[in-house]
Order: C-alpha cells, then sequence, then structure tokens
C-alpha cells in the first residue's frame, strides 16, 4: 500500500512539473538593435556622442571579442541571437560562449558554456540574415552581468554592430574564447553582431521594447553603469514587490530618425525587427521624432525639407497600428526640451510642441509616460531642469534617466505594484 501510494504521489509530481515546464516560455532579457558601423562621429548634431578613441576597425580577422550585457529578466536556460544584417558577405563565426561575468572581462569559474547552432559549434550567417543558438543550460541572473565572447577565424567583412554600447567590449587576438580573462585587450564600447539573449521564464513573465533614439539608447549617462531609462525601469520593475515580471529591452539607437534613415535605418523600417521579433513582448514605448525634428529644421539643413507634426503623427500612428495587430499594448512618450541643442530652432521647437499636444491629448496609446513634464525647467519650459543634463541641451544625464524611469505608474503593467508617486528611489 505504501509503495503505491508512494508511486500515485511520484506521477502526480512528475505531471505537476511536466505542465509546469510546459507553461514557461521564452522572454527576451536583453537586446540592441543591429546598425551599420558609422563613418563619423554622431556629436551633437545627430543626438548622440562620439565614439571612443579606441573605436573599432571596420572588421575583424582571427579575433574574439567579448561583451557585456546586463540582463534584466532571470532565467533557467539561454538562446543568443546574432545577427549579419548589415553585412556584405557571408559572416563565418568559429565559436560563442555565454558566461557569468566577475568584473571587467573576467568570468564566474564554471559559468562558461559553448553555444552550438544546429549541434555544431560554429555558423555562416547570410548577409542580411540573422541566427539563434541552441538553448543552453544556465542559471541567467536577473539584473545581472553576462559575458557574451564570438571568435571570428577569418575577415569579418563589413560589420553589424550597435555602436552606442555603453558597456566596455574586449578584443584580443586569436582564438582565446576560453580563457577567464582577456589580457591586452583593445576595447571599445559597441556591441558587435549580438543583438537578441532570451531566457526561458514562467509564464507570467513578458517583455516590455523601449524604442527610439540616443534619449532611449542612453546617450551621456555613465558608461558601464546601466544608467538609461530602461535601465533604471527595468531595476524598479523587477526590485518592486508584487510588480509584474518584466524584462525591459532598449531598441534605441542614437540618432535615429522615424522617417529617413541617417544612424541606423529609419524606424518605420527596423520596426518589425526590432520590435514585432522579439520573444515575449506586451509592450511598448515610442519615443522618437526630435532627429527628425532637428535635422529637417536647423539653419543650413541639408537633411531634405522639415518635417510637419502631421508627417511625424502618421508615422507613429502606424507604429501604433502594427504594434496592437500583433497584441502588444503601446506607450507615447512626449519628446523632451532641446533648447540649446546643436539643431535647435523655433520652427523645430513648435513642431515638437505640436507632437507632444497629439501624443496627449490624441487617444492612439495605451497610455502615456510625460518626459517633457518631468524633465523640462518650469521656469522656462523649453530648456532642461537644473541638474538634468550635463550641457549638451539635448539629451538627460543619469538624474534624468532616473526621473524618466521614477515617472512611469508601474499599475500600467499589472500586478500589485505600488504607484510611481509611492516610489521614492
Amino acid at each position: 500500500m505504501k509503495l503505491r501510494n508512494w508511486l500515485v504521489v511520484l506521477t502526480a509530481t512528475l505531471l505537476f512539473v511536466q505542465i509546469a515546464e510546459a507553461q514557461d516560455h521564452w522572454v527576451t532579457t536583453w537586446a540592441a538593435a543591429p546598425q551599420a558601423r558609422l563613418q563619423a562621429p554622431l556629436g551633437g548634431q545627430r543626438g548622440g556622442p562620439a565614439p571612443p578613441a579606441n573605436a573599432a576597425p571596420a572588421s575583424f580577422n582571427d579575433q574574439t571579442i567579448r561583451m557585456i550585457v546586463h540582463t534584466s529578466l532571470g532565467g533557467r536556460r539561454a538562446r543568443v541571437t546574432l545577427s549579419n544584417a548589415f553585412g556584405n558577405s557571408p559572416l563565418t563565426i568559429g565559436a560563442v560562449h555565454v558566461a557569468l561575468r566577475s568584473r571587467e572581462s573576467a568570468i564566474v569559474a564554471g559559468s562558461d558554456r559553448a553555444l552550438a547552432f544546429n549541434g555544431k559549434p560554429g555558423v555562416t550567417i547570410a548577409p542580411g540574415a540573422h541566427v539563434m543558438s541552441d538553448a543552453v543550460d544556465l542559471d541567467v541572473p536577473q539584473l545581472g552581468d553576462l559575458a557574451i565572447s564570438i571568435y571570428v577565424p577569418g575577415d569579418s567583412g563589413q560589420l553589424t554592430l550597435h555602436n552606442t554600447g555603453l558597456h566596455t567590449t574586449y578584443i584580443a587576438k586569436g582564438n582565446v574564447i576560453s580563457e577567464s580573462v582577456f589580457n591586452d585587450a583593445v576595447t571599445t564600447r559597441s556591441y558587435y553582431w549580438v543583438t537578441g539573449i532570451d531566457v526561458v521564464a514562467p509564464a507570467d513573465a513578458a517583455a516590455i521594447v523601449a524604442f527610439g533614439d540616443s534619449i532611449t539608447d542612453g546617450s551621456t549617462s555613465t558608461p558601464d553603469a546601466n544608467r538609461s531609462w530602461p535601465s533604471f525601469l527595468a531595476e524598479r520593475i523587477l526590485s518592486t514587490p508584487g510588480a509584474a515580471k518584466l524584462a525591459v529591452l532598449n531598441e534605441g539607437i542614437a540618432g535615429n530618425r522615424v522617417l529617413a534613415d541617417g544612424a541606423g535605418v529609419n524606424a518605420l523600417a527596423r520596426f518589425d525587427r526590432d520590435v514585432l521579433s522579439q520573444a515575449g513582448v506586451k509592450w511598448l514605448f515610442i519615443m522618437e521624432s526630435i532627429n527628425d525634428i532637428g535635422q529637417t529644421t536647423r539653419a543650413n539643413a541639408t537633411a531634405g525639407p522639415p518635417v510637419t507634426p502631421d508627417d511625424l503623427i502618421g508615422a507613429l500612428k502606424q507604429m501604433v497600428e502594427r504594434a496592437h495587430t500583433h497584441g502588444i499594448k503601446v506607450i507615447g512618450c512626449t519628446l523632451t526640451p532641446y533648447e540649446g541643442a546643436a539643431y535647435y530652432s523655433e520652427q523645430g521647437e513648435e513642431i515638437r510642441l505640436a507632437v507632444n499636444r497629439w501624443i496627449r491629448t490624441g487617444g492612439v496609446f495605451d497610455a502615456i509616460v510625460d518626459y517633457d513634464a518631468v524633465t523640462r525647467d518650469p521656469a522656462n519650459p523649453k530648456v532642461f531642469k537644473a541638474g538634468f543634463n550635463d550641457g549638451d541641451h539635448l539629451h538627460p544625464n543619469d538624474a534624468g534617466y532616473k526621473a524618466m524611469a521614477n515617472s512611469i505608474d508601474l499599475r500600467i503593467f499589472g500586478g500589485k505594484s505600488v504607484s510611481a508617486a509611492a516610489k521614492k528611489n
């Protein structure tokens, strides 16, 4: 009798585990929007910082690149997506490893995992394509650092990368992918080929995409410190008792525009790849248009005729409709002040105000976040509040980004979370 009871309990337990595992699903915990290598610094004109002095070459050859990514949601299994979206030839990857990061280029002993692609250690990616690795068992930490190491045995050709990585990347000669530390490495602050990391997460977990330009990308925030507003938001959500289990994915591109290519292809063209293809996405922030405004209305503008509010509103509506078609709810973000920026004009300011009025009152978005109201100086709404900008008059600093993230009422996303007003961190 006792044996039969034990078998019944064991069978029930195994069934429960199988049901629970069946409900688990893939959710992207980190992402970066792919783009082509910039040929010149962005500067203040395009809404982004100049690259580091030791910026990477136009290609790699017989080198290992170790990149540090900061997760949002944790999970027990992982897979990595690589992209050759802007490559001009097939990209041959010799090996890819993922590990827990200790400090700088060092990885945690025993955490290194070799990734496979269809069971093989390497992969060749056609121009314009991306590939997803096989899954690997790894306890991915919530709000922790992973090291993604990629060995390229031959000439990589034209790079697909994310220019404003804001985390130090380590580049070493030869195949040193299994080394615990990279010695004598060249460093940059860009991501190469890696565009997403997914984890197996519980059934109630999902992802938020933050879609935008340099203000979403985190330009002028402190490097290696996770001080962009999407990073601050992820920290808030995942450290707030009762909040929904949500990853926050930063799909900003410094200098990006809605209606024209520049730093990255235009927002309408990259929307499906950078938003709709993310695993488990349920919410979307949209904060774009300031580069369209500034680039086309500045003195001696060469970026085409000035955009109109209707041009930008029509494009934003398109993105909202496309998201809604896929069951994604959309949060509209007002555009922050920019008087004093290199491309400021009074004509552009009128367009910014018109777009902000529509975002607040147009009734198109599922929710609104008024970043303009949060960051502007009450005495002069055209400029940043004191202490929220370090002098370029375009990008928030760490304090400004944190204020933006803290202004979001977490009840938007469900769960039993506290309101933004009650959250003092």
